[in-house]
């Protein structure tokens, strides 16, 4: 009778093992699916101008005169997955003339601006966003006349 306890215990923790195993590969073999990207940082707005009020842009337009003292480029970004920059590069005729980083806080919605004091530079212009790694985003051009 002793025999017959100890297959049936040898038996049991054998089923136990096997099961366990199985069970384990099967976790396993769920953790191991690709989740779901999250959605990437977007601008959603970018706007050029010749200022921000209340948290939105002013003076929008593709044509500036020449009298005009500054330009505003005023981004709307969402789907921020986690706190970063974004960089303003501002070119004219293909030259870059500033650079300028500013902070993105994680969240569904983050709105910011930066500006180039112009000085009456006639031609045409172009404002890059770019993410922290150096990757375009949006681009907005305009003329100076």
């Amino acid at each position: 009778m002793r025999k017959h306890g100890r297959v049936m215990m040898a038996l049991v923790v054998s089923i136990l093992v096997v099961w366990g195993v199985v069970l384990s590969a099967f976790g396993q073999a769920k953790t191991e699916e690709t989740p779901k990207e999250a959605a990437a940082l977007t601008i959603a707005r970018a706007v050029v101008g010749t200022g921000v009020e209340n948290s939105e842009p002013t003076g929008a337009a593709e044509t500036f005169p020449s009298s005009t003292e500054k330009v505003y480029c005023f981004i709307e970004a969402t789907n921020i997955p986690k706190d970063t920059e974004v960089t303003f590069v501002w070119s004219q005729a293909g030259k870059e003339m500033s650079k300028f980083s500013l902070p993105l806080k994680k969240g569904s919605r983050w709105r910011t601006y930066a500006y180039k004091n112009i000085y009456g530079m006639k031609g045409d212009w172009k404002v890059e966003i770019k993410d922290a790694d150096g990757k375009l985003l949006k681009d907005v051009t305009f003329k100076v006349e």
